[in-house]
């Protein structure tokens, strides 16, 4: 295969993907009673501890005030706090009650049983090459995401799937 064809072959796959990806995340907000966007904010605050919201403006690539949006939601519903930062009294902190966690794994277990299944058909060497494409595909959409949301520089690390 040449590497046009090839090409065109990734970015088709990516957008099945990525279509999948945004009906999976729909479905298990549904399942939650909250937002897509909502309940990725929440995976952004457990991959990264507690955050600022300045910190997550430049995790997710999204503009500051889709982002203070998202907070008032998530901490309306119980399943985060706002409080100051015990090192700098100025800064208030965004962090996750255990909400998330307890029904992580009712929503996830199909995803990670079937990913599961995926992931044995590969080694090591391909797993890491694949990582590695995905790790910086995803940080790829998320300074796209912050180009299109006129938001700040988000970080190097990617917003995830």
């Amino acid at each position: 295969m040449d590497r046009d064809r090839a090409l065109r072959e990734v970015e088709e796959a990516g957008r099945v993907l990525s279509a999948a990806a945004v009906m999976f995340h729909t479905a298990v907000g549904e399942r939650l009673g909250i937002g897509p966007s909502d309940w990725k904010m929440m995976d952004l605050l457990e991959r990264h501890g507690p955050c600022t919201a300045g910190e997550l403006v430049r995790h997710s690539g999204l503009a500051p005030a889709s982002v203070t949006g998202v907070l008032d939601r998530l901490q309306r519903r119980g399943m985060i706090t706002r409080g100051r930062d015990e090192s700098d009294r100025r800064r208030v902190v965004v962090t996750l009650t255990g909400v998330p966690a307890e029904r992580a794994a009712e929503v996830f277990g199909p995803l990670m049983r079937e990913l599961g299944e995926v992931h044995a058909g590969y080694d090591a060497d391909q797993l890491a090459l694949i990582a590695g494409y995905l790790t910086r595909a995803a940080a790829a959409q998320t300074r796209a995401t912050a180009e299109v949301a006129g938001g700040a520089e988000p970080a190097g690390e990617p917003a995830g799937g």
